[in-house]
Parts: structure tokens; sequence; C-alpha cells
């Protein structure tokens, strides 16, 4: 038996948003304190995590081989991907902007997806394969995906260091509107996802046992 009484085993569920607790016959009332209608799980939490993850699967290599931007100067025009601009600061002797670049853009984001990809997949299939572990892995992500925004401000960042004033110009690509699409889908498909249902598995089991 697990060592202390989980809310399923007592009946009880809580207001996702402000925490209040109620029996779980309640579910698809309204909370009597902020009013929010009450769930016992996030409402189609698999599926919206799903679609949002495999958006932003099939968006992520577009978003770094596709140019984010194309630079203009007296000299011609040259466009550029995210790997191409890491290159670049390295060869110019930038090394730590360009372990930022290539951390924040294509690390990070690379990172969260496997991370969410492996949680929705087996929470699918009710594993109860290190549920902590996993649990403390979610909980990673959602405080990467707080910084998530810092992937946008390096695309901006590349786009600063190759202005010259007017005798340059700076034009988006495809590649900027996929990368930011990328960052967006990654954070709705975490805040979609209920870390709560990695732990039912193992209540079920423990009100067999």
């Amino acid at each position: 038996m697990s060592p202390v009484r989980t809310a399923p085993q007592v009946g009880v569920m809580a207001c996702q948003h402000c925490t209040a607790v109620f029996p779980r016959s309640r579910a698809g009332s309204r909370c009597t304190r902020c009013g929010a209608t009450l769930h016992w799980r996030k409402p189609d939490s698999l599926r919206r995590t799903w679609a949002f993850l495999l958006a932003a699967m099939a968006l992520y290599l577009p978003a770094n081989l596709l140019p984010v931007m194309t630079t203009g100067t007296l000299f011609g025009t040259q466009s550029n991907t995210i790997m191409s601009g890491v290159l670049y600061l390295w060869e110019d002797g930038s090394y730590f902007v360009a372990a930022v670049v290539f951390c924040a853009s294509i690390v990070i984001p690379l990172f969260k997806l496997v991370v969410l990809l492996m949680l929705v997949a087996t929470t699918q299939f009710r594993s109860t394969w290190r549920p902590l572990e996993r649990t403390q892995l979610y909980a990673l992500v959602e405080l990467v995906g707080r910084w998530s925004m810092v992937d946008v401000f390096v695309v901006a960042l590349l786009a600063a260091l190759v202005q010259v004033g007017p005798l340059a110009t700076v034009k988006p690509e495809p590649g900027a509107i996929a990368f930011g699409a990328v960052v967006v889908l990654t954070m709705l498909a975490s805040m979609s996802f209920d870390p709560r249902l990695i732990w039912d598995p193992i209540d079920t089991h423990d009100r067999k046992a």
C-alpha cells in the first residue's frame, strides 16, 4: 500500500485554479471559491498534448533548416539559418554567444520535445515505470518553459548583430515563423499535460492490492 493516502483513495479533488478541495462527486460543477469548473483531471489532457506536440515536432526541422533571415548589404545578400548563425558567431570568436544561441535555439527545444514525447507516450499506455522521475522531468520541462521566449529573443539578437545602419536590410524568413511556432506549441503542450495522470495507474494498483 502507498505510505500516504492519495486524493483518489480519499475521493476528493482540487480546483485547478484556486486549489480548493471538493468531493470527487462535484466534478463538472462550479468551484464555490473562484467559480471555475471543477475537473478531476484536465479535460482531454493527452489528446490536446499529442496535438500540440506532433505539430511542434513537424515544425522543428523546418525551423532549423529554413533560413530565419536574409541580410542585404552593398556586397550582396545572404540567408542564414540558426545553425549558420551559430557557426558565424563561433568563427567570429563570440564563443559564449554562439553557445547560448546553440543551447537556447536547438538543444533546449529538442530536449523539451523528447521529454514531452516520452511523458505523453508512457502516460498513454498507463506505464508504472519510474513515476517520480517522470514527474521530476515534467517539472524540469516546466522550469525550462518559463525561459522559452529566450529562443525568440535569440533570433532578434542575430538580426541585431548583422544590422549595420542604413546600408543593410534584414528580412525575416519562414524559418523564423516556424521557430516561433515551435516555441509556442511546446509551451502549450506542456501546459496541456496533466502530470497527475502519471500516478493514476499507481493509485489503481494500490487500490487493487
